[in-house]
């Protein structure tokens, strides 16, 4: 198992950028949260197993249907189990 904790940069809110990370994380199985940052980025961690974690990486890389993603920050993190589900956090 994995854990990563990811900023992605860019018109990414506003756009339902969370909503569909959620989504996404749901279909992959993926625990952890997402959340909006005062500073127009998105905050999220994800864990989950080595290629659900890889292909929620590159959906934060596109991001949703209106969202313009510029860059994406990855931090790998110990594996801690801590999540029982993935949620949207309030900032």
């Amino acid at each position: 198992m994995r854990r990563v904790h990811v900023w992605v940069s860019g018109n990414v809110q506003g756009v339902f950028f969370r909503a569909y990370t959620r989504m996404k994380a749901h279909e992959l199985g993926i625990k952890g949260w997402v959340k909006n940052l005062p500073d127009d980025k998105v905050e999220a961690v994800f864990e989950g197993d080595d290629e659900s974690i890889i292909m929620m990486i590159e959906f934060c890389k596109k991001g949703p249907e209106g969202a313009t993603v510029t860059n994406v920050r990855v931090k790998e993190e110990k594996h801690t189990g801590e999540f029982d589900s993935f949620n949207i956090l309030m900032y």
